[in-house]
């Protein structure tokens, strides 16, 4: 499905030319980019190429043609603010404010970008030679102070809903928290409820054990994981255990693997680093408001602090270690890729988009055959949200749809 293999000359190395081949061919979605929060930054362009040591983004348009990457789910990412009624109204309009963002770049770039909300779309637009362009929301604390909200992200096409990120929320308990609901509190419940029956996919990235526990009960459609990766490789409760991830595969659910480095290799408490980067979260935060040169200078602070303390980074070969046992353990059927590009995800060797070839080469030489590359790269990803919306109750669409 993926266009442009004439300029994925960078992206081939060390992949042979029948595994690119294949890569460019297949339909390749991640199911968690983070890029909305650069579509924030004024004077930056998704259509020009970037660098990732220069700006820190790792997604564009010409690097997801050199990596043959066709798109995939588009965060609302909301980072947790104060539980207060000011702080409830500013993730409010802090999740309005990305949701506009993403709509824009479909209104902007029609002809390199589309909005999809089914399977078919995203097929229909890779065929096209376009970007697909899910929309997901990660910690649903816009929709805290109202609920009712759910419908006004649904009409403008949110079809993925994950309810907590690094810190409790009103709804759930994160999984790098201290519990405090142990597991969903009532709101939550009735959100991931008002969710199922719409036909929205709900994710377990950043829940707790409990959440995942609980939903995984209470679902009658699977669920998503869209960027977690394996406990039995590295002891991170962001990660899930073998039990979970079959559990997860036995009602039909998939896991999508990440490349956030803290999550895949053992790292020691390092209070004096954590202290450093916390001057950076405001800025990060407020990139709207920031010059280019500012941007530049944020991540070139971000880069001196991680060499002050060298705090240890993942590599492609333990990014591979976590996607193969993990494959193992559930099989290629219940496995994708949910990367956290412009998250915090890459590791060392899988930088940004443009080598994802890498991975089809592995996936090759590991024994996978090209259907089951289809289903990692696009077709799991695809049949869950097919089911959630099968799932559905028509009713509740309609009325959502019609604004009751």
């Amino acid at each position: 499905m993926a266009c442009c293999a004439a300029t994925s000359t960078q992206a081939a190395e060390g992949v042979s030319a029948t595994a690119l081949a294949l890569h460019q061919r297949l339909l390749v979605l991640d199911s968690h980019l983070d890029t909305p929060i650069q579509l924030s930054r004024p004077g930056w362009d998704i259509l020009q190429r970037h660098d990732t040591l220069t700006d820190g983004s790792q997604v564009d348009l010409p690097r997801m043609q050199q990596g043959g990457l066709d798109g995939g789910f588009w965060a609302i990412y909301t980072p947790q603010g104060p539980r207060t009624d000011e702080g409830r109204a500013q993730a409010s309009a802090y999740g309005l404010a990305t949701l506009t963002r993403i709509r824009d770049l479909v209104a902007r770039h029609p002809a390199q970008f589309a909005l999809a909300t089914t399977a078919a779309d995203a097929r229909a637009i890779a065929a096209q030679g376009k970007r697909v362009v899910f929309i997901s929301m990660e910690n649903a604390d816009p929709l805290s102070s109202d609920p009712g909200l759910l419908c006004t992200y649904y009409r403008q096409g949110l079809r993925m809903l994950g309810l907590v990120h690094f810190a409790n929320n009103d709804l759930a308990d994160s999984a790098t928290a201290l519990p405090e609901w142990h597991g969903l509190s009532a709101k939550g419940r009735d959100l991931a409820q008002r969710a199922a029956r719409l036909g929205l996919l709900l994710d377990v990235s950043h829940a707790s054990d409990a959440v995942f526990d609980q939903l995984l009960a209470s679902s009658s459609a699977p669920l998503i994981a869209s960027h977690s990766s394996s406990r039995a490789v590295n002891r991170h409760p962001r990660n899930l255990d073998d039990a979970r991830l079959r559990r997860l595969a036995a009602k039909g659910g998939v896991i999508q693997v990440n490349t956030y480095s803290d999550y895949l290799i053992p790292l020691k408490a390092e209070p004096e680093r954590e202290r450093a980067r916390l001057q950076f979260y405001a800025r990060y935060r407020n990139m709207a408001a920031l010059s280019p040169e500012q941007v530049q200078q944020l991540y070139a602070d971000i880069r001196k602090v991680d060499r002050k303390y060298q705090h240890p980074r993942a590599d492609f070969e333990v990014f591979m270690q976590h996607l193969l046992h993990i494959l193992q353990v559930v099989g290629p059927e219940h496995v994708g890729i949910g990367a956290d590009w412009d998250g915090g995800g890459g590791v060392t060797g899988l930088e940004d988009v443009s080598q994802l070839p890498k991975i089809t080469q592995r996936l090759l030489d590991a024994g996978y055959s090209e259907q089951d590359l289809a289903n990692i790269w696009s077709g799991n990803l695809l049949r869950v949200l097919d089911q959630a919306q099968q799932a559905a109750e028509p009713a509740a669409v309609a009325a959502c749809l019609e604004g009751r």
